[in-house]
C-alpha cells in the first residue's frame, strides 16, 4: 500500500476526470431528447467542463501550493462528485450546463495537484514509474471514454455517465486521506487571482461568442460584444501578468519561438483531434440511427491507434527531438481529419475509418511528446509553469474547437436548408428535422456541414503541425526532461 496506494489513489481521479471529457460524447443524442436541448446547448455540456478546467488549471495550482496539494485534491475529488450527482439529476439543459462547468471546478482542483502529489510521494526510479502509470491511465480514460458511454447510455441510461462517478470519488478520497502525505509549494507564495479571473473572463467570453456566431451571426450585437469582453480581458490578463510578482504564465517566456511553437501545437491539438467527434456522434445516432454502444464502438480504429502508437513511441524514439514528433503528429492528425470529409447522403460511418485511424496514429505521437517538448523550450526554473500552461491551452483548445467546429457545422448546414429549416436546426438540431425533410436531403446537409467543420479541422492540425517544427527548435533534447514535470512542478509559481 504504501508504494502503490498513492498512485492509484492519484490515478482514480486522474481517469474520472479525463474519462469525462469524452463519456458524455455518445450520450449527447439521447441528453437532447430528454432535455429538450439545442445543438447551441449540447455545445455547452462539452465546453462547460473543458472551460471550466482550462480557465482554472494555473490558478487552482498556485492555491494548492499555499493551501496544501492534498486539501485541494480532496476538495476537487468531493467537488467532482456533487457535480455529477447535479449533472445526473439535472432537469433541462441549463442545470445540467452549470453541473458540468461545476464539475470542470472541481477537475482543474484534481488535475492541478496530480503531478505535485506524485512528486512528493515517488522519488528516483520509482517517480519515472509512477509518472509512466500515470501516463498509461490517462491515455485509457480517452480510450475508454466512449465505449463505457455507450454501454451506460443504452443500459441504464445517460444520467448514469455521470452517477459512476459518485462510488470512484468516495474511494479516491478515502485512499488519498489514508496514504497521501501533505505537501506544499515553497513559501511566500501568493495567488494571482486577478490573472486568474482575467483569463477566466477571456476563455469563457471567446468561447460564447464562436457559439453564438452560430445562431446569431457573426456580427450580431451579442458576438461582437462578446469579442470585445474577450479581447478587454486578454488585455486585463497580460498587464496583471506584468505587474504581479508570482504570476501564473511569466510573458518573458513568449519571446522564445520555441515555446510559442509548442503552445500553438497545444492549443490546436485537442481541438483539431477532437472537436469533431461529438458532431459525428450526433450524426451516427441521429442520421444514420445507430446504437450508443455502436457509435461509441465506431471510434476505437482511432483510440486504438492512438494507444498502440503511443506504447510503441515511447520504447522506439527515445532521442528524438519532440517537435519532431509533436510536429509530424500534428500533420497526420490534419491529414486525418482532411481524410473524414467525404460524406455524402449515402455514405455509411465505414467512410471514416481511415482518418480515424490517421488521427490516432498522430495523437499517439503527439499526447506523449507535448510535455516533453515545452519543458525543452524553457529553462529549468520554468518547467513547472511550462507544463501547466500546456495543459491549459490544450483543454482551451478542445473547448474553442468544439464551439468554432459546431459553428461551422450549422453555418453550413443553414446554407443548405430553406429558411424555415435552419431556424428549427439552430432551435432544435438536426433530430428536430426528421418529419420536415426528406431523408436524403437531411443526410446530405448534415454531411455537407461535417465535411467542412472537417476540413477546418484538418487546416488547423497541418498548419499547427508546420509551426511547431518551424518554431520549436531547441539545443536540449526533450527525453533529458522525461521527468522534470514531478520534479520541478513547483518552480511553476516562483
Amino acid at each position: 500500500m504504501r508504494t502503490w496506494g498513492p498512485l492509484t489513489a492519484v490515478c482514480l481521479g486522474t481517469f474520472m476526470l479525463l474519462l469525462d471529457v469524452t463519456i458524455g460524447v455518445v450520450a449527447l443524442p439521447d441528453m437532447a431528447r430528454a432535455l429538450h436541448a439545442s445543438l447551441s446547448d449540447l455545445q455547452w455540456v462539452i465546453d462547460g467542463y473543458a472551460l471550466a478546467l482550462a480557465a482554472l488549471l494555473l490558478g487552482v495550482g498556485a492555491a494548492a501550493d499555499i493551501l496544501g496539494r492534498r486539501r485541494v485534491h480532496v476538495a476537487g475529488v468531493v467537488l467532482f462528485a456533487v457535480a455529477s450527482l447535479l449533472c445526473g439529476l439535472a432537469s433541462g439543459p441549463g442545470m445540467l450546463v452549470a453541473a458540468r462547468g461545476l464539475q470542470g471546478v472541481g477537475a482543474a482542483a484534481m488535475f492541478a495537484t496530480t503531478l505535485p502529489l506524485l512528486g512528493s510521494v515517488y522519488q528516483a526510479r520509482q517517480r519515472s514509474v509512477a509518472l509512466g502509470v500515470w501516463g498509461a491511465v490517462s491515455g485509457s480514460a480517452a480510450a475508454v471514454g466512449p465505449v463505457l458511454g455507450g454501454l451506460l447510455t443504452e443500459g441504464p441510461g445517460w444520467r448514469w455517465i455521470f452517477f459512476v462517478n459518485l462510488p470512484v470519488s468516495v474511494a479516491s478520497v478515502w485512499l488519498t486521506l489514508k496514504v497521501v502525505p501533505e505537501s506544499r509549494g515553497p513559501r511566500g507564495m501568493r495567488i494571482d487571482w486577478a490573472g486568474t479571473a482575467a483569463f477566466a473572463c477571456f476563455a469563457g467570453a471567446t468561447t460564447y461568442g464562436v457559439v453564438r456566431a452560430g445562431s446569431d451571426g457573426w456580427t450580431s450585437a451579442v458576438t461582437t460584444g462578446a469579442f470585445a469582453l474577450a479581447a478587454l480581458s486578454l488585455v486585463g490578463f497580460v498587464l496583471v501578468e506584468r505587474r504581479v510578482a508570482h504570476p501564473l504564465l511569466d510573458l518573458s517566456l513568449l519571446r522564445k519561438p520555441a515555446f510559442v511553437g509548442v503552445m500553438v501545437g497545444a492549443l490546436a491539438f485537442n481541438g483539431a483531434a477532437f472537436g469533431v467527434i461529438p458532431y459525428l456522434s450526433i450524426w451516427m445516432q441521429t442520421v444514420l440511427d445507430m446504437s450508443p454502444v455502436r457509435g461509441g464502438l465506431t471510434l476505437l480504429p482511432m483510440t486504438g491507434a492512438s494507444v498502440v502508437i503511443a506504447i510503441l513511441a515511447g520504447k522506439l524514439l527515445h532521442g528524438v527531438p519532440a517537435r519532431l514528433t509533436m510536429g509530424g503528429g500534428l500533420l497526420l492528425i490534419g491529414s486525418g481529419v482532411f481524410c473524414q470529409a467525404v460524406l455524402d447522403a449515402a455514405v455509411s460511418w465505414t467512410a471514416l475509418v481511415p482518418g480515424l485511424v490517421l488521427v490516432g496514429i498522430g495523437t499517439g505521437f503527439v499526447s506523449p511528446a507535448i510535455a516533453g517538448a515545452a519543458l525543452a523550450a524553457v529553462p529549468p526554473e520554468r518547467a513547472g509553469m511550462a507544463g501547466g500552461a500546456v495543459n491549459t491551452v490544450r483543454q482551451l483548445g478542445y473547448a474553442l474547437g468544439v464551439a468554432v467546429f459546431g459553428t461551422v457545422l450549422t453555418s453550413r448546414m443553414q446554407d443548405t436548408l430553406s429558411h424555415d429549416a435552419a431556424h428549427t436546426l439552430a432551435g432544435g438540431g438536426a433530430g428536430a428535422l426528421r418529419g420536415t425533410l426528406s431523408e436524403h436531403t437531411l443526410r446530405a446537409a448534415f454531411a455537407s456541414g461535417l465535411n467542412t467543420a472537417s476540413v477546418v479541422a484538418g487546416v488547423t492540425g497541418v498548419t499547427a503541425g508546420a509551426l511547431v517544427l518551424m518554431l520549436a527548435r531547441t539545443p536540449r533534447p526533450a527525453a533529458s526532461a522525461a521527468v522534470a514535470p514531478a520534479e520541478t512542478v513547483t518552480a511553476s509559481r516562483r
